[in-house]
């Protein structure tokens, strides 16, 4: 899998001519002549997702392709090529690769599954505990920004964890799912569901989950949270290309 961080070349032409005519013969035909869309594909200029991505994610989009979105890779470019796909569509949303998401999606995923801890409840890309969402896709419908926002100001409440004996001895432990007046269904840190008839139970007993730390503006630098918010953007824009977790150390 290809996984360097791409930046601009400054011994590229700054004419993008060979950037243009890659897109014109690969891209232009589903996507547009300006990018902006077609019947067979989505507005790659103007879409705040596209917009946000890094260029790492969009190397992984172009090389990978989203088979589930009907877009084909393009994994027969080499990098010079690809860079020059990426620079060009840079271009045409009238920034820089620089303006795209502030941070390192690698440094992020270390975070992620290291100092900041996020993976003690939270699942990215099926590594993590399931006490709190998967945020695997979670970029899809936030901007890096709003995650940044989310990080340091989070909403909303912890579901209650809960131990239930059944009758014939069995624990099960998880976060509860759901629960009415006859069942109650839990999810263990294995991601597994389990629904439990109440008739069947010797006893419950709950305790209030740990909330999602509010102190991430101290235990965290400006730098790390965008790193933060970089790795989330890129894996869910990868997800949809590849199972494969991003790999600084991969090959080609």
């Amino acid at each position: 899998m290809i996984s360097s961080i791409f930046a601009q070349n400054p011994a590229r032409s700054s004419s993008h001519a060979e950037g243009k005519r890659l897109f014109e013969s690969r891209c232009a035909t589903c996507h547009g002549l300006d990018g902006r869309g077609g019947e067979h594909a989505p507005n790659v200029v103007d879409e705040p997702r596209v917009r946000e991505l890094t260029d790492q994610a969009l190397f992984e989009v172009i090389h990978h392709g989203v088979p589930q979105r009907g877009m084909p890779g393009f994994s027969d470019l080499d990098k010079e090529d690809t860079d020059e796909l990426v620079s060009y569509l840079r271009s045409l949303q009238g920034k820089s690769a620089s303006a795209s998401v502030a941070g390192d999606p690698i440094r992020g995923r270390d975070l992620f599954f290291g100092k900041a801890e996020c993976s003690s409840c939270h699942v990215s890309r099926g590594r993590g505990q399931f006490l709190a969402a998967d945020l695997t896709d979670f970029a899809r419908d936030h901007e890096p920004s709003e995650i940044r926002d989310m990080i340091l100001r989070p909403s909303g409440e912890a579901r209650d964890v809960a131990t239930a004996v059944a009758q014939d001895g069995r624990k099960f432990s998880g976060i509860i799912r759901n629960e009415d007046n006859t069942s109650l269904q839990l999810q263990d840190r294995d991601g597994r569901f389990y629904l439990l008839m109440k008739s069947s139970l010797v006893s419950v007993q709950r305790q209030p989950a740990s909330p999602m730390p509010v102190d991430y503006g101290q235990r965290l630098s400006p730098a790390e949270l965008d790193d933060l918010a970089s790795y989330l953007a890129a894996e869910s824009q990868a997800s949809d290309s590849s199972e494969k977790e991003v790999d600084p150390h991969a090959q080609n």
